[in-house]
């Protein structure tokens, strides 16, 4: 082979080499654009020719069970400019001035954002009606004054309103900034409130500018789904209206909780942890802390062991330390204000448990109508004494008398007939050691006595103390669902605030069960235990918690804190008192709960007894339950004033006594000009109606009396000596029933036929 010929072969094979090398290349790289990148390099195709901007949907709307509006999302409007259509300087500095004026934004950032070189830029987000006619008033000017149409956009847009304000506050919750659910209701279901938000996409043209309206998509956003609570606004509303005047009563400290739950269905009617806060502006803060965490100074930084010695800080470094210290506070007193109590909050239930106890017992048979226990004022458990809220004793007792006198050493004997095992098993079944499950965020945890680690395990002083509620830390909700099984036959039911979910069109997507867990008691221990502890609400310990003309069962309870969380020097206590009605047939269980009175009133019989009352009091008749009076009963029950304005005297003092009242008639005139009580007035039977026929007549005054401490025979006659009229609340059956409150302050000037509600509790409760 010659040379050439050689030569001619190695150069093919070297350009087949290199053919070989650059196509291998070439297909490798192609390979790993499609297979490796390709999606990365096709996103990013795709945000290079479209700009991608999200529609907000419309929240689903919380209501109540009956329908009303707790929370829903209301039209307000996101406001965009097109600044690609401007023509220079003039119209960009017009505009940018003008929005800043009706927008409150800075007109230098707005300046920059009318240089853009596109035809959507979001300027601001939710503005409501107002500024938004204010903007359709611009768009006119800039069209009439340049020529331009659309260089400024009002998109729908929704923000969050709360009709009730504070309403059920730690229940409901609220939303942050974009719509997203940050606490209760709201945060707890918002996969299903939040719906599907829209999409605008814009083509962009080859200078990455938007396209004009004509090139885009919109893909319209898809509504939330509404939530149906199980809370009812009236019965909600009633709660907080009792809760939050026994707070001022008795200087609260650490705000109170009521819960009403039907005791079949676990359905809660109402929640309140008091004070709440305002859903439409949650993170503003009261009043009250507000002062507290202005006054944080130097001294406060010591005494919280947040800083050691001041004197060893400089000026800035002081500054700094206690502007740290007032964040931390700040963020202290909304969690507080946030905080459900009756759900979050742990406790010592004190002698409401004893209606679990005896369940416990009874369900073993363990104790019967021959058992007899002993208190002499104290109990010795090895090296404790253990002492009862009567000193000199109860002398010998049956059980049911043991709960009646609410008897600790009574129980302490009850509880070692049971035995720590038995307690513990039967602590378990209640739903005490578990969290009950509530479709609510931030329930906590008991905490029972433990051995070396294992939960349960307990020594014979700790099965004395929890005989009667001590020493072991529940929550509100697992009380109140242990008292629904204790009256409902025996059955652990399962707590909810949701009824339903429904679509956007109002089909319902989810109904919320209300099966029972399970059977924790007999038929037969519950049906004794309604009796026992309706005769408890009548002449027993729980008496103050009596409403007239229906039957109650209930327990008070008051617990001695470990804590002295004001740091007054004296004991705090957690006063609380359970119920349920009608005892023949529960349907609704009642628990009321205040943490550290300070009023020098600490007992459950004295602060939480008489709120149950007033509560229940509304509530049974708004739920339709029907009453029946006694006939002691019916001389101190309620009616309401009629009309008689308009008639003649005559007339007029002739239908009052034909309704039931007395009549005491101001003036010479001859017709009724006004009335008091107005019609419609809630007053005591036998009250009087004072008329008024001239106009002189209707000026006249008279001073509120003092019924503190009167009986109820007593109060009336002091109200008929005024022309005042009372209306009667709290326990009346008991001999030694006296007035312990009165909505009008002594020494107030009212017209006469004013009406004040008189509150009676009985006396030597304290329990």
């Amino acid at each position: 082979m010659g040379a050439n010929q050689r030569l001619r072969r190695r150069t093919v094979w070297l350009l087949v080499i290199i053919l070989a090398v650059g196509f291998g290349a070439v297909i490798a790289r192609l390979g790993y654009l499609q297979i490796v990148s390709g999606e990365d390099l096709q996103r990013r195709a795709v945000e290079q020719q479209l700009s991608d901007t999200t529609i907000s949907a419309k929240r689903g709307t919380i209501y109540d069970t009956n329908g009303k509006i707790l929370a829903q999302s209301a039209s307000v409007w996101r406001v965009v400019l097109a600044p690609a259509y401007f023509q220079n300087d003039e119209q960009r500095e017009f505009v940018a001035k003008r929005l800043s004026e009706i927008l409150g934004l800075d007109e230098k950032e707005l300046l920059e954002d009318c240089k853009e070189q596109s035809y959507y830029v979001s300027v601001k987000r939710k503005i409501e009606s107002e500024e938004k006619e204010q903007i359709l008033k611009l768009q006119n000017e800039i069209e009439e004054k340049y020529n331009i149409a659309s260089v400024i956009s009002l998109f729908d847009d929704y923000k969050r309103y709360y009709p009730y304000s504070d309403l059920a506050s730690s229940v409901i919750g609220f939303t942050g900034s974009d719509d997203q659910g940050l606490w209760g209701i709201e945060y707890q279901y918002d996969e299903y409130l939040t719906g599907t938000p829209g999409r605008i996409i814009a083509a962009k043209n080859a200078g990455q500018t938007d396209m004009p309206y004509g090139f885009n998509q919109n893909i319209e956003a898809v509504d939330g789904n509404s939530i149906v609570l199980t809370i009812d606004e009236s019965i909600q509303s009633i709660v907080e209206k009792y809760m939050a005047q026994e707070i001022i009563n008795d200087a609260v400290y650490n705000r109170g909780v009521c819960i009403i739950m039907d005791v079949n269905t676990g359905a809660v009617y109402a929640m309140a942890s008091v004070n709440g806060f305002d859903l439409n502006d949650p993170f503003e803060i009261s009043s009250e802390a507000k002062q507290k965490i202005n006054a944080i100074d130097a001294d406060y930084l010591v005494k919280n062991k947040i800083v050691e010695d001041t004197s060893k800080l400089s000026d800035e470094e002081l500054k700094k330390a206690i502007s740290d210290a007032k964040s931390v506070a700040e963020s202290e007193a909304l969690a507080k204000s946030w905080r459900n109590k009756a759900i979050s909050d742990t406790y010592y239930p004190g002698s409401v448990f004893k209606m679990v106890t005896l369940s416990m017992a009874l369900e073993e048979k363990v104790v019967n109508a021959d058992s007899r226990f002993t208190c002499t004022g104290s109990y010795q458990v090895y090296e404790s004494t253990i002492h009862c809220h009567d000193t000199s004793g109860h002398g010998t007792q049956t059980y049911q008398e043991s709960l009646m006198h609410s008897c600790n050493p009574a129980f302490i004997q009850i509880g070692q007939l049971i035995g720590e095992e038995k307690f513990w098993e039967y602590y378990q079944a209640f739903g005490f050691s578990d969290k009950t499950g509530i479709d609510l965020p931030g329930e906590s945890e008991d905490q029972f006595f433990d051995w070396e680690g294992v939960e349960g395990a307990m020594g014979p002083t700790d099965l004395a103390v929890a005989s009667f509620g001590q020493n072991f830390s529940i929550t509100p909700i697992q009380m109140i669902t242990a008292c629904a099984a204790v009256c409902n036959g025996g059955k652990l039911v399962q707590p909810h605030v949701v009824k339903q979910i429904l679509d956007k069109d109002g089909n319902v997507v989810k109904n919320i069960s209300t099966e029972s867990k399970r059977q924790v008691i007999s038929k037969s221990v519950s049906d004794e235990m309604r009796e026992i502890l309706e005769r408890n609400a009548i002449e027993g310990s729980g008496k103050n918690g009596y409403v007239a003309g229906y039957r109650i069962g209930g327990k008070t309870g008051t617990t001695e804190k470990l804590i002295d969380e004001n740091e007054d020097g004296i004991k705090d206590y957690i006063a609380s008192y359970c119920g349920f009605a009608p005892a023949n047939d529960p349907k609704v269980a009642c628990l009321v709960f205040f943490d550290t009175p300070t009023s020098g009133n600490y007992y459950g019989s004295v602060v939480s007894a008489p709120v149950f009352a007033s509560i229940m009091s509304e509530v049974l008749p708004y739920l339709e339950i029907s009453a029946q009076y006694t006939a002691e009963e019916l001389q101190t029950i309620d009616t309401t004033a009629g009309s008689y304005t308009g008639m003649s005297v005559t007339d007029a003092e002739r239908q009052a006594n034909l309704d039931g009242f007395n009549v005491t008639v101001k003036g010479e005139g001859s017709t009724v000009l006004a009335q008091n009580p107005v019609t419609g007035s809630v007053l005591s039977m036998g009250g009087t109606i004072v008329l008024y026929t001239d106009e002189e007549s209707s000026s006249e005054k008279v001073e509120v009396p003092n019924f503190i401490g009167s009986s109820v025979a007593e109060v009336n006659l002091i109200a008929s000596y005024y022309d005042l009229n009372v209306s009667i609340a709290g326990a009346t059956l008991s001999g030694d029933s006296e007035a312990v409150a009165q909505s009008i302050e002594e020494g107030t000037s009212v017209s006469p036929g004013s009406v004040i509600t008189v509150t009676f509790a009985a006396g030597s409760i304290n329990d």
